[in-house]
């Protein structure tokens, strides 16, 4: 089963889900990074993992929803789909003065909430020296004068302030354009930037590009079964992105084994978070066609024409087990993604993805195939599964344990002035 395989309903609870799992990355890998590198060192390493990744996968957005413009309001549809901003989680309400002004305000910071009891300097690292480079990053994929620049942001004083931050986003005609950072750059040339996915057929039922108007949020249900499908898959690939960023920033501070180790510490924490609420999202049980399923939708082992992972289940029981299958030779493994991370002896990433699903499959075994594939068969233990250290990390995140709300149908935001204003 792939994304393609569930109806249009599933997919609009599933894709919430996968943005959330990829905002929870960082609560999987920094506070290791913060560990070995201090708060400046990990600061560094979240600029660049962001500045690396966002660029990137804000192009692939554009190109797939036909966002084609470079205004305020062209930025804004884009971050509705950025797994920096899950929906709710991270509550963005925008607004528009004109073409090339706006403001938002993040009403509720669910990122701010997690670091808060961290400190001040914490919050200060990421709140103003990380958002400052990183926002101007991400926007300049869409027009390289736009600026992000703070309204008010945290620390909070009142400690009750609201809304958590408020920033303004202009365009001006004067300005020099930024550069596309090093960082995309290096990003830019990994395999993934080059998978094709499949077009979102127009003629679906529901929204099938974001050319119209820009909304208050994104109701899912609204969009065609064809465009959630291709959205699936571009966010799985924001995850990736994110991860490969990660990845060359804690190379450039450490050894080959520490960007290894930290890499699949934070696939780890990723795994676990990921595969219970897919799980919980789709209703589904504790079976290894279950199993199978969350595996098969998992962001982290898609999209498949990028991992080449396959799933399988050997026996027709309930409970026989689940194979995967991950090739030796894959564009994720030559771009040193996560994948790249796992071996026979290395399996902590697998393990906590199967556990998501019930703390029973946990007895993994690994083999080689005659081609070189690594072979992982997951089958049910008697004896529960302890949890893990990295994804017991990861649930200090209240974002692991985020409940999505219904807040009905979105209203459509339009420019107080519609002239445009240069």
């Amino acid at each position: 089963m792939g994304y393609e395989d569930l109806n249009r309903e599933q997919l609009a609870r599933l894709l919430p889900e996968l943005m959330l799992s990829g905002h929870m990355m960082d609560r999987a890998g920094m506070p290791y990074a913060m560990g070995i590198f201090g708060v400046d060192g990990q600061t560094q390493i979240a600029i660049e993992e962001w500045m690396g990744a966002s660029p990137n996968y804000t192009r692939r957005l554009r190109e797939a929803l036909g966002v084609t413009g470079d205004t305020v309001e062209d930025i804004f549809k884009i971050l509705q789909f950025d797994i920096g901003a899950p929906p709710q989680f991270l509550d963005f309400r925008y607004s528009l003065s004109d073409p090339y002004h706006g403001e938002f305000r993040n009403d509720y910071c669910g990122a701010l909430i997690d670091v808060e009891p961290m400190g001040v300097e914490v919050v200060r690292a990421m709140c103003h020296t990380i958002q400052d480079p990183t926002f101007d990053a991400t926007a300049i994929a869409t027009n390289p004068k736009a600026r992000f620049r703070p309204i008010h942001r945290p620390p909070r004083e009142p400690a009750d302030r609201a809304p958590h931050c408020h920033w303004s986003i202009t365009v001006e005609p004067d300005r020099e354009d930024l550069p596309f950072p090093p960082e995309a750059l290096e990003i830019a040339a990994a395999e993934v930037m080059s998978i094709h996915l499949d077009p979102i057929d127009p003629c679906d039922d529901g929204l099938g590009d974001y050319t119209g108007p820009l909304f208050t949020d994104i109701r899912f249900d609204q969009w065609s079964r064809s465009a959630l499908i291709r959205l699936a898959e571009e966010i799985a690939i924001e995850h990736h992105l994110l991860s490969l960023a990660f990845e060359r920033a804690v190379r450039r501070r450490g050894d080959d084994a520490t960007a290894t180790d930290l890499m699949r510490k934070q696939f780890t924490g990723t795994a676990a978070v990921g595969s219970t609420r897919i799980k919980e999202s789709l209703g589904l049980g504790a079976s290894a066609a279950d199993l199978a399923t969350v595996l098969e939708l998992h962001p982290t082992l898609k999209p498949f024409a990028y991992t080449g992972v396959t799933v399988a289940r050997p026996g027709a029981g309930e409970f026989d087990g689940v194979q995967l299958r991950i090739p030796s030779q894959s564009a994720a493994v030559r771009d040193r993604s996560w994948l790249a991370t796992l071996s026979a002896d290395e399996l902590s990433p697998i393990e906590a993805m199967a556990v998501g699903v019930d703390p029973h499959w946990c007895d993994l075994t690994a083999s080689t195939s005659p081609d070189g594939d690594l072979l992982v068969d997951i089958s049910w233990s008697n004896i529960p599964a302890r949890q893990r250290d990295e994804v017991a990390l990861t649930y200090l995140s209240h974002g692991a344990t985020w409940e999505f709300e219904d807040r009905g149908i979105p209203l459509t935001i339009t420019p107080i002035n519609t002239a445009t204003a240069r």
